[in-house]
């Protein structure tokens, strides 16, 4: 059954799990890692369907947000272009580290996802929620902070079909592929952390390293085996 509040309280297409038997099965082997996805779920965490594919496991999210930290003290500013269901966004929160906050989400019902799911953290207040294509927004909402910012972008993978490959090809990536993603958040922001699938080629990803600077690639791991990779394009001062 889904959570006990008032169904009108939940946006159409978002539920809350909390038996095996409402899980569809396509997403089931997710939902029985729900509590290594968020620690809280149980708290009345909202999903879609969908979600459950691309949100980052909280003690990947945790390390990441430690990790991004060791950005420039000047880097007071968080941007989180793709907010998704609110892991990544929820840790930056928790972390203290920055000033402002800003996820960014074009479509509205993960938005309200993300929101919901950072209430209940205690960390909602604490993040400014853009409703919106990032590509957009920054060029246009945010173009005055990009120069004091991070950027972390999660962009969306193509689904679960990209763990088919042996290596991962970033140009072929949907609906954004690296170069695209590179050029939008390069174009006002000096420090730049994608989260990209663990088999991504490590060749495309050195293109994007900046002139004279090496790029840090870091494996994130769980239980001995790496869910994804994080490609630090900036000065980091990873420990």
């Amino acid at each position: 059954m889904a959570t006990d509040e008032a169904a009108e309280d939940i946006p159409a297409g978002v539920h809350h799990f909390d038996t095996a038997d409402d899980v569809p099965f396509e997403i089931s082997k997710y939902w029985h890692q729900r509590k290594s996805i968020f620690s809280r779920y149980d708290d009345g965490i909202w999903m879609t369907d969908d979600l459950w594919f691309g949100v980052t496991p909280e003690p990947v999210a945790k390390k990441i947000a430690l990790d991004i930290a060791s950005a420039p003290a000047s880097k007071r500013i968080l941007i989180d272009a793709f907010a998704g269901a609110g892991g990544n966004t929820i840790q930056f929160a928790l972390s203290g580290r920055w000033n402002q906050i800003f996820a960014v989400e074009k479509d509205a019902t993960v938005l309200a996802c993300a929101k919901h799911n950072a209430e209940i953290y205690g960390v909602a207040k604490k993040i400014v929620w853009i409703h919106g294509d990032v590509f957009d927004v920054l060029a246009k909402k945010l173009k005055f902070q990009l120069k004091n910012a991070v950027i972390f972008g999660s962009p969306p993978w193509g689904g679960p079909t990209y763990a088919d490959y042996e290596v991962f090809d970033l140009d072929v990536m949907e609906p954004y592929s690296l170069t695209a993603l590179h050029q939008a958040f390069s174009k006002g922001a000096s420090h730049v952390v994608l989260y990209l699938p663990r088999t991504s080629a490590l060749e495309q990803l050195a293109q994007i390293a900046q002139d004279g600077e090496k790029m840090r690639v870091i494996h994130y791991c769980m239980s001995g085996s790496s869910k994804a990779l994080c490609a630090y394009v900036g000065g980091f001062a990873i420990e």
